[in-house]
């Protein structure tokens, strides 16, 4: 049996660490069965040698995240662990530093994970940016603060926020009232965001001023972008000529951000996404850049990424079959 001990600077170091009823520590224990016990000022890591050696970087790591103002959850107590796995638990340090918005109610926004770092670097990079994964990686949120934050820099004058209207298996004409009230359900998520971030008034004001724009994508034909935010979000679901459409839309001093997960594709059979086209296509065009998210940056409830990896691996199944 092999020890390691840990001293803590302030108790309340040692609280956060813990969690309510030692929830953080208990999921280190059950990952590297170890034994944390805590007296005072030091934490004590007892087991296997190798085992005690990863616990230890795990408490290191969320110790990292505690002394950067990060207040522990399960989702990123489970993320240092997967880290700690692959060895990367050093990363942390850098991304718990990034800030990139705050919210109307004077909440951070920060990368939760080393893909969302990735994302937020590359947006911050290039003119254009696809960011492709599962639900719950933020892929949205982060492209709004992005550009909420270049809003308020004045590096832009406008947002303009937009999705394919494509039917989830509903269909769009049984939806009460006119065009813009059938497709604001659509909308809704990129709603969400921005009311998190300006808060409802000042959306409202915004909007009305022309500065902030949510729209169905068939309203951007025809028109040029200029000193503009762009984000293309549910792109899995434009057609090719769609997203052509969109991308050429670009003006001067502009950025844009197209999201999708090419999983979830709801156009009729036999239609092509154009979002696997237009990666595929612009893959080598300089100051275009693709991150891609897996399940570890799902920064939703633990039981989403153990759906979507059984989904993958279905996926793989068919695959192979």
């Amino acid at each position: 049996m092999f020890e390691q001990i840990i001293n803590v600077d302030r108790m309340e170091q040692a609280v956060s660490l813990f969690g309510s009823f030692d929830e953080n520590i208990r999921l280190i224990e059950k990952e590297f069965s170890v034994t944390v016990i805590s007296r005072g000022s030091e934490i004590k890591v007892t087991g296997d040698a190798e085992n005690v050696q990863k616990g230890v970087r795990a408490i290191n790591g969320l110790l990292t995240l505690i002394n950067r103002g990060e207040s522990l959850s399960d989702q990123n107590v489970r993320y240092v662990l997967t880290l700690v796995n692959e060895g990367n638990e050093d990363k942390l340090e850098h991304m718990a530093a990034d800030c990139v918005c705050i919210t109307a109610k004077g909440k951070p926004v920060k990368p939760k994970t080393l893909g969302q770092k990735k994302y937020i670097e590359t947006i911050k990079k290039n003119t254009v940016t696809f960011g492709i994964g599962p639900a719950g990686t933020g892929k949205t949120y982060l492209a709004v603060a992005m550009a909420v934050t270049a809003f308020r820099a004045k590096e832009i004058n406008r947002i303009v926020l937009t999705r394919p209207a494509v039917e989830a298996g509903e269909k769009l004409g049984f939806l009460p009232g006119d065009l813009q009230q059938k497709v604001d359900p659509y909308l809704r998520p990129l709603y969400d965001a921005l009311f998190d971030m300006l808060g409802a008034e000042n959306f409202q004001k915004h909007q009305e001023r022309g500065d902030i724009e949510v729209a169905p994508l068939a309203y951007m034909r025809g028109r040029t972008l200029d000193d503009s935010f762009i984000i293309l979000d549910e792109a899995q679901n434009t057609t090719p000529e769609q997203m052509k459409m969109f991308l050429t839309r670009l003006g001067f001093n502009s950025k844009m951000v197209v999201t999708g997960d090419v999983t979830q594709i709801d156009l009729p059979d036999g239609k092509r996404s154009g979002l696997k086209e237009a990666v595929r296509i612009l893959k080598n065009i300089e100051d275009i850049g693709t991150v891609r998210f897996n399940e570890k940056d799902v920064v939703r409830h633990r039981l989403v990424q153990d759906i979507i990896k059984a989904y993958e691996k279905q996926e793989e199944e068919r695959g192979k079959k």
